[in-house]
């Protein structure tokens, strides 16, 4: 259902409570959520305290991992779990403990389907929500606010009503955030768009609706801040693909995507079709500087057996390349990723893709009698090799890939990368990436830049570069980051490092 990276490696998995899985805890109950080593490959169960059930999360600035929010307890099947709709749990690396840190810390208000995004002052803005669950129709229902928790994941705010959210339900829930290079957010809830000044609690400028159906839950499509960088001024550009028309299986999914540049002068939004429709479409940056489109379904909504159609294909954009030529399939499955899907870029460049549990409760073998029943819970994972890893590119990523020093700050300093390269290497791309906390199509926090560097010298085999941070944490907000090294497009195996 979820999914992070961690500074080690590893990633983090993250699940409901059911009544299956795979793992087992020392107890004898299931585990809802598991470390996976992909060094040995092996799996490591972990508890939690509270039902992370469709929780929003994101990294902290000192590099654990947080999830807010959840679901009822489900005493029935596990008395040992408590009500997670305030809930707020932490995981770090390299913490050989069985299970979340869950102190006590509560939010403010319930939220279910809450979305999260760190701040350039290490604080955590959580935005919207429901109090219980159910059915979104009725607004007694609904949490349409946001609130703010500090760098160290305590909350520290009230529930503040936030206008955007108020104005469209029931489509408020897990909107789409991205932090603008100004400090302020881009909003995006069912079609609107706005920026938000959340320490001043104001609008800032209010942006075009976006053509097309409804983006956000429950007929969430997906989006991305497409990469930054200094010879573009980091200005921003996002960029939203997919949709549906109603909370019904029978909806058709929306094959078009919005480009928009919110700090613009005059913001209006580039509309471009995907190569097919899709609900449930998850954006994945990747470190060359394109996006990987994948997962999903071409009718239906988000929910228990209400999507049907899925799609197979991943679709790769290069967003520099000019409208009409940006859109290419880089590869197919033969796994539905439905419902509870995930999409995880590794160090290695390739992606993880796992999950798909559109059921209740699992369901091992799949009965097409009912579309219910259709699509069974997914164990698989699978791995999607991006196109420059394909044949023998890979033999030609960069080696010996070492960092002057892994906690920078995004103030303009420096820093020094050698790489051993192939002579042949006519180009360097730095790349500097967060995964973020991906749930539902969104990946939270995801962004990606290119650095600034020197002393690069085409065809020669032994390089240093001096890189150039970004001038502030509006654009590189603290936390875990991957630098990549992208000679002539191949990405070498990605260095974490600590942004301050």
């Amino acid at each position: 259902m979820a999914a992070a990276l961690m500074p080690d490696g590893n990633a983090v998995f993250l699940d409901k409570v059911e009544n299956y899985t795979q793992l087992t805890l020392g107890t004898g109950r299931y585990a809802y959520s598991a470390e996976f080593n992909f060094t040995t490959n092996t799996p490591r169960p972990l508890s939690y305290k509270t039902n992370a059930f469709c929780s929003g999360g994101s990294f902290l600035a000192d590099g654990r991992v947080i999830s807010v929010g959840g679901n009822e307890p489900l005493a029935e099947i596990d008395s040992s779990v408590g009500n997670g709709f305030r809930g707020i749990r932490y995981f770090q690396h390299g913490n050989h403990r069985d299970g979340w840190d869950e102190p006590g810390h509560l939010l403010s208000s319930a939220r279910w389907y809450s979305s999260v995004q760190i701040m350039h002052n290490k604080t955590l803005l959580v935005v919207s929500g429901s109090l219980n669950g159910l059915d979104p129709m009725n607004g007694d229902n609904n949490n349409p606010t946001f609130e703010i928790l500090n760098e160290i994941g305590v909350s520290i705010t009230h529930s503040i009503g936030l206008s955007i959210l108020e104005r469209n339900q029931p489509y408020y829930m897990y909107p789409f955030l991205h932090l603008l290079k100004d400090g302020n957010i881009f909003i995006f809830v069912s079609r609107s768009a706005e920026i938000y000044d959340a320490q001043r609690q104001a609008t800032v400028q209010s942006l075009p609706d976006l053509p097309g159906a409804y983006r956000t839950y429950p007929n969430t499509g997906g989006s991305v801040l497409l990469p930054l960088a200094n010879n573009k001024d980091w200005v921003p550009e996002v960029m939203i693909c997919g949709g549906g028309e109603y909370d019904d299986p029978e909806s058709p999914a929306d094959p078009t995507c919005g480009r928009i540049q919110p700090l613009s002068a005059d913001p209006v939004w580039e509309i471009e079709r995907m190569l097919e429709e899709r609900i449930m479409v998850e954006g994945v940056l990747i470190p060359d500087g394109k996006v990987v489109w994948l997962n999903g379904a071409r009718q239906g909504a988000q929910g228990f057996g209400t999507a049907k159609k899925p799609c197979f294909d991943a679709l790769l954009y290069d967003p520099d390349q000019p409208r009409g030529s940006r859109w290419t399939i880089a590869g197919t499955s033969k796994i539905p990723r439905m419902y509870h899907s995930v999409a995880l870029l590794l160090l290695d460049g390739t992606i993880m893709v796992a999950g798909s549990n559109p059921v209740e409760q699992p369901l091992l073998e799949s009965d097409p009698s009912e579309l219910a029943t259709a699509y069974p819970t997914e164990f698989r994972v699978e791995i999607f090799t991006p196109p420059y890893l394909s044949g023998d590119r890979a033999l030609r990523r960069p080696q010996d890939i070492w960092i002057s020093q892994k906690n920078l700050t995004a103030n303009g300093s420096h820093f020094i990368v050698g790489f051993t390269g192939t002579e042949s290497a006519q180009s360097l791309k730095i790349a500097l990436y967060h995964g973020g906390f991906v749930t539902h199509s969104l990946h939270m926090s995801q962004r990606l830049l290119f650095l600034d560097f020197d002393k690069f010298f085409p065809g020669s085999k032994y390089q240093v570069v001096n890189v150039t941070m970004p001038p502030s944490s509006s654009i590189a907000p603290p936390g875990p980051y991957v630098v990549y090294v992208v000679l002539d497009g191949v990405p070498g195996i990605g260095q974490f490092v600590m942004v301050n």
